[in-house]
């Protein structure tokens, strides 16, 4: 028997049968031939057919019954079945189709015919087999994929949460630990039927890489403060309180620009909540018991013990048993009682923890929601100019249109089409993070790297000569940093993070027609200018969602103080000019 031939079982008490099917099929097919439903399962033990061909009427076990039990095989279930039967009517026929078979052939039947069925079936079959391998194949690749973009991501939101860490002195790795922390006691508290319900509905890995913005809002207070060596006075530790408030009102501000916001939610809950204590003296809005977060309790716990454990500007680490002395004995009020009694039970895994690290199982995110860690960490990038206002989403979707564009009318096409245009626009989202020296050493994509390094370096290079840092002119520039160029120019002039009166598109499109041919390429100002009708749409779209005023320790002032937490919403007011602030009542 030839070895890439297709095998083909036929199954029939009728001897005679049994030879004139297999005379019909053998100068094609290796062909075995059964006298009964028996011997056929005893000979799937040792063969895997790619088509049965069976009759119905047959002694002890007949058609119907064999391909029940071959259906209730998970070995022999996916074998096509073909009746051959001299019961040529429609209720016989329905049975056997609905029992499984894939078709039904009635004796006698031409040799014509029964060559032409079986050669139809297995090649829909084979096709079927070649789709299925294809859609695992393509699973694996979106998989590896997916994994590789999450860690990209990740490693993006953990460089801009370090720069947190930077500007508040604190170093040694105390995001990692906090979140070895988290993982370890939501665990702990899973397996001691603690708040098992609650947790156990939670992504626990999108949990504890919202964990890291528990400290965003210190982005916003000032260095003075941030970066004291010494103990903090009363003034100065009154507006670092602020940082819970301004965490979550920047939290806010990327929410609205987001479909997928568990992560945010998460982030939110963390930011505003994780001072507060469980006897009512924490901050911001001195919330007490179950009305602190679930999120905010966790949180409390173990970034305390690990500023205990740590060094500071103004005190030096505790070992890990002075430091659960204090939890144990002088910070009672401070924690959820449920949650301290599981992490003093449990102390020494911690005190391992926090040596050694702690490991659980991670599965793969949904892109959505990656999307949404992406675009948080670029638009935390520009926090500190209040541009957290939709950034990431707007320069998305400006530049997808004029990429399209430039490929429509030809202009640096050969270029653009040598790009990934998805790496491109995801780059474009790291051209003021890129400069961190650790991202670059943590991130393998070169065509992002390539793409982001270009944008950071030329982005601020004009087309006469006279940009930083090189100086570079013309086509000399590289043309990702000459399209930014234009967009970024379009976007600060129409948004409020410049500090300045907000342009409207008519205005924005002539300031960016009189700056082609000396500080804008030339011929890109032009597809700009034939385009703008386009980019005029985006405008209007997202227009109500960037009329914000910008962050502010004083409206942490008015939150703190008027004790609205909980529904925190954008204030409206007058601007610096003394006018309404445009949109205040929008929405």
């Amino acid at each position: 028997m030839e070895a890439n031939r297709e095998k083909i079982i036929v199954v029939d008490d009728d001897r005679t049968n049994l030879t004139v099917v297999r005379n019909a099929l053998i100068d094609k097919y290796d062909v075995f031939t059964l006298p009964s439903g028996a011997k056929l399962f005893s000979l799937l033990d040792r063969l895997s057919p790619d088509l049965i061909l069976l009759d119905v009427e047959m002694p002890d076990m007949d058609g119907y019954d064999v391909i029940k039990g071959l259906k209730s095989s998970e070995k022999a279930a996916y074998i096509p079945v073909i009746f051959l039967t001299a019961m040529n009517d429609p209720d016989s026929e329905i049975k056997g189709l609905n029992l499984g078979a894939i078709d039904y052939l009635f004796k006698p039947f031409s040799r014509e015919l029964l060559l032409k069925k079986i050669e139809l079936h297995l090649l829909l079959e084979s096709q079927k087999r070649e789709l299925k391998r294809y859609g695992n194949d393509l699973e694996g690749i979106v998989f590896e994929k997916t994994q590789a973009v999450f860690e990209l991501q990740h490693t993006i939101l953990k460089t801009v949460v370090e720069l947190v860490e930077r500007r508040d002195n604190i170093t040694g790795g105390h995001i990692e630990r906090t979140q070895t922390y988290l993982r370890l006691i939501i665990d702990l508290l899973i397996q001691n039927g603690i708040y098992a319900q609650e947790l156990s509905s939670w992504d626990i890995d999108l949990f504890v890489m919202s964990s890291q913005l528990h400290d965003v809002g210190k982005i916003s207070i000032k260095d003075s403060i941030l970066m004291k060596q010494g103990k903090l006075s009363d003034e100065e530790f009154e507006e670092m309180k602020k940082h819970t408030v301004l965490g979550k009102l920047i939290i806010e501000r990327i929410e609205e620009s987001t479909t997928e916001n568990a992560f945010l939610e998460h982030a939110k809950f963390l930011a505003g909540s994780h001072h507060e204590k469980w006897d009512g003296t924490g901050y911001p809005c001195g919330l007490k018991g179950d009305d602190i977060p679930l999120q905010g309790r966790l949180m409390a716990i173990v970034d305390v013990y690990d500023a205990l454990t740590s060094d500071r500007p103004y005190k030096k680490a505790l070992s890990h048993g002075e430091a659960m002395e204090k939890i144990k004995n002088e910070l009672d009020g401070h924690f959820d009682p449920l949650i301290r009694e599981v992490f003093i039970r449990y102390e020494k895994e911690f005190a391992v923890a926090g040596q050694s690290g702690y490991t659980r199982e991670h599965k793969p995110m949904p892109s959505s929601r990656l999307n949404t860690i992406f675009e948080t960490a670029s638009n935390i990038a520009g926090v500190r100019g209040s541009a957290v206002d939709g950034y990431a989403e707007r320069i998305r979707r400006y530049l997808k249109i004029f990429l399209d564009a430039l490929l429509g009318h030809g202009i640096y096409s050969r270029e653009i089409m040598g790009w990934d245009i998805e790496e491109f626009l995801m780059s474009a989202q790291l051209r003021d993070i890129v400069k961190i020296d650790k991202l670059k050493a943590r991130i393998d994509d070169e065509n992002l790297l390539r793409h982001a390094e270009e944008l950071a370096a030329s982005r601020h290079e004009r087309w006469d000569g006279a940009g930083y840092p090189e100086g570079l002119k013309g086509r000399d520039i590289p043309l990702q940093g000459r399209i930014m160029a234009i967009l970024d120019i379009y976007d600060a002039l129409t948004s409020n993070h410049l500090r300045m009166d907000i342009m409207d598109h008519r205005e924005a499109a002539g300031v960016v027609k009189s700056l082609g041919g000396t500080q804008l390429d030339p011929e890109l100002v032009e597809v700009f200018l034939e385009h703008e009708k386009e980019l005029e749409k985006i405008f209007v779209i997202l227009f109500r969602r960037r009329c914000r005023p910008p962050l502010s320790e004083a409206r942490a002032d008015f939150y703190i103080g008027k004790g609205q937490f909980k529904n925190m919403k954008p204030l409206g007011g007058r601007d610096e000019g003394g006018r309404e602030k445009q949109c205040a009542d929008s929405g």
